[in-house]
């Protein structure tokens, strides 16, 4: 698999990555067997890069990345922090990153954390000197050997990459996300900060799989955060309109090469973009882990068909979600 760096973590990783938030919670029930089954398939088709955090499962997806790395060691992983207190800037002190930090090192079954990102806080936070201070600290006191941040905003987005010392910034960025092509993913590479993009799939909605009678199991948040009920309604479908999703992916199919599935042509318009370091689709099984790695061997879209996904979105997707984040 193609490898890039990971922006200033000085890291080289596979281009397509895996997302382990599934494998925690919020996605259906998804057995311990079946969680490690899954990340050995990932690694075996040229993943390097795993993303967590402490709150998946409360901790759950930490364990079981932390299983598969006494088995395979030497991949990249990355976590995130601050979601399981209640959202006040306040929290986001050194304390309690220490505190945090420790929980998440003892899950994972490390000394040090590969890259620990702030996981979507309150926006001030960004803004916060003594956060970055905070951070610092940690990576001198060998706890992380890089920070970066997973923003929802494009705004929050900049305001971290004019930080020295941010690694990465983990962003949605995917067919039906286009805003941070225009200012985000320039600013990053003049940076050297590293783009991680999320909900590649916009939750599957990207895969081609789902029609209007598709139903979610109660404990998936694409039943029960359409509307933000539970967190930011863009982590789910990327904040579009289940029904406006489903037609635009069905103006989107015509443009997929043979060869090639929904779900691939999706994370192959992504590992186009210039400045994206890696991509992080999830999987619940290992055939949805070995379709996704696979992406990265099809060769770039045409210039024709990235003006054709541009149109698609400008005509149904933009009107519901580019201002907004």
């Amino acid at each position: 698999m193609e490898t890039r760096e990971l922006g200033r973590t000085g890291r080289q990783v596979g281009v397509v990555g895996l997302g382990a938030w599934q494998l925690g919670a919020d996605w259906g029930e998804v057995g311990e067997d079946e969680a490690l089954a899954t990340l050995h398939a990932a690694v075996d088709s040229g993943v390097t890069f795993i993303d967590t955090a402490d709150v998946y499962g409360d901790g759950r997806s930490e364990q079981i990345v932390g299983k598969l790395l006494k088995e395979r060691p030497g991949l990249t992983v990355a976590t995130k922090m601050g979601r399981r207190v209640a959202q006040e800037t306040s929290a986001y002190n050194l304390d309690n990153f220490r505190a945090w930090n420790d929980r998440s090192r003892q899950n994972l079954g490390v000394d040090t954390l590969d890259l620990v990102q702030l996981h979507c806080p309150p926006t001030p936070v960004y803004a916060r000197q003594e956060v970055y201070d905070a951070l610092d600290t940690l990576v001198e006191e060998g706890r992380i050997a890089a920070y970066g941040v997973s923003v929802e905003t494009c705004e929050e987005a900049l305001t971290a990459i004019a930080r020295p010392n941010v690694a990465t910034v983990q962003i949605i960025l995917n067919a039906f996300r286009l805003k941070p092509l225009e200012r985000v993913l320039p600013a990053a590479a003049e940076a050297g900060v590293g783009i991680i993009a999320r909900v590649p799939l916009a939750s599957g909605l990207l895969s081609g799989r789902y029609d209007a009678h598709t139903e979610f199991a109660a404990d998936d948040h694409r039943n029960y955060n359409r509307h933000g009920e539970a967190f930011d309604v863009g982590e789910t479908f990327s904040g579009v309109d289940y029904a406006t999703g489903l037609a635009a992916v069905e103006r989107l199919k015509p443009l997929v090469p043979e060869g090639m599935t929904t779900a691939q042509f999706a994370l192959r318009w992504v590992i186009d973009q210039p400045g994206v370091s890696v991509v992080i689709p999830g999987a619940r099984n290992e055939r949805q882990a070995k379709g996704n790695a696979a992406a990265a061997s099809f060769s770039p879209l045409t210039e024709q068909t990235h003006a054709a996904v541009a149109g698609v979105y400008d005509e149904l997707i933009r009107p519901l979600v580019h201002d907004r984040w």
